[in-house]
C-alpha cells in the first residue's frame, strides 16, 4: 500500500475534514473545494488533468484491482486507506468502489471578451437540474457556462454527481452578471417560452448563439427576459404545458448540433 495511510478511527482529523466537508454547504463554498465520489467521477477528474487535495479509499474497495489502479494512479497530495467502518460515516451515498476524493473546484479562465457560444442560467435551484444541464452542454460542445447570483452552487456534490464528470471539461462561471455577459455574446440570446410563436424546429441555429434558461418555477426574472434577444417553443403533443428545465436545455442543445451536422454534411455534398 505505497502512499496510503491507514485510518481506523472515525475520530481521527482528516475524517473528521471529509464529514465536515460532505454535510455543509458553507465549508464547501468557504474552502472552494467538494466530494466527487465513484471511480468514474475520480477517472473523469485525473483525466483532466486534476490533483485532488485528499484521495481515500475503503480497505475492501482497494482490494478490488480496478480500485486499486485507479488509486495507485490518481494524483493526491494525501492518501488514506479507510476501513469500511470509517468509509461508511464519510460516504454520503453508497457507492460500488468506495473512492472519495477532495477536489478544489477549478477557476475559470478570465470571462473572454467575446463569446461565440455561451450557456447563461438565472436563480437555478436544484443540483441535479443544473448537473445535467452542464453535462448536455459539455456534450454538445459548448465550453462556458454562467450562474446568476442565487443559483445552487455548481460544485455541491449532488450536482457534480448528476454532471458525470463534464465540470472538469467546463469553465464554469459563478456570481455571473448575465446582463454584462450578454453584451459580450456576438450572436443571438436564445430563451424558451411555451407561448412563443416561433418553434426550435422552425429556427436556424448556425452561427453565434448563446442559451439562456431560468428557475425551475418562475422561469426567467425580468432582467433576464430583457437579454433575451429571440424566443422560441419546444413543441408538445401531449398535454403538458412547460417541460423540466434540463430537458428543455438538452432539447435545444441538440437541436443545435442537428442543424450543425445538417449544414455540414450538405456543404461536403
Amino acid at each position: 500500500m505505497p502512499g496510503l495511510k491507514r485510518i481506523e478511527s472515525r475520530d481521527n482529523a482528516h475524517v473528521k475534514a471529509l464529514v465536515k466537508l460532505a454535510a455543509s454547504s458553507a465549508e464547501r463554498r468557504r474552502s472552494g473545494t467538494t466530494l466527487i465520489e465513484g471511480e468514474r467521477l475520480i477517472g473523469a477528474y485525473r483525466d483532466s488533468g486534476g490533483t485532488a487535495e485528499m484521495l481515500a479509499v475503503g480497505e475492501s474497495a482497494y482490494a478490488k484491482p480496478e480500485v486499486r489502479a485507479l488509486v495507485d494512479a490518481a494524483p493526491a497530495q494525501i492518501k488514506l486507506l479507510l476501513s469500511d467502518r470509517v468509509v461508511e460515516k464519510v460516504s454520503q451515498v453508497v457507492t460500488a468502489s468506495d473512492v472519495i476524493a477532495v477536489v478544489k473546484a477549478p477557476r475559470p479562465p478570465e470571462i473572454p471578451r467575446e463569446l461565440r457560444a455561451a450557456v447563461l442560467i438565472e436563480k437555478l435551484q436544484d443540483p441535479g437540474n443544473l448537473g445535467s444541464i452542464l453535462r448536455s452542454a459539455a456534450a454538445a460542445g459548448i465550453r462556458d457556462v454562467f450562474l446568476s447570483p442565487g443559483s445552487v452552487f455548481a460544485w455541491s456534490p449532488k450536482t457534480v454527481r448528476a454532471g458525470m464528470g463534464a465540470h472538469f471539461f467546463l469553465s464554469i462561471y459563478e456570481d455571473a452578471n448575465l446582463v454584462d455577459i450578454a453584451g459580450r455574446c456576438r450572436g443571438r440570446v436564445i430563451a424558451t417560452e411555451p407561448r412563443a410563436k416561433t418553434s426550435l424546429y422552425d429556427t436556424k441555429l448556425e452561427g453565434d448563439v448563446a442559451w439562456l434558461f431560468g428557475n425551475e418555477g418562475s422561469g426567467l426574472s425580468g432582467m433576464g427576459r430583457a437579454i433575451a434577444t429571440d424566443w422560441v417553443s419546444i413543441p408538445m403533443a401531449g398535454a403538458s404545458e412547460s417541460l423540466n428545465v434540463a430537458a428543455a436545455a438538452a432539447i435545444c442543445l441538440f437541436e443545435q448540433v442537428r442543424q450543425g451536422r445538417s449544414v455540414s454534411r450538405s456543404h461536403n455534398v
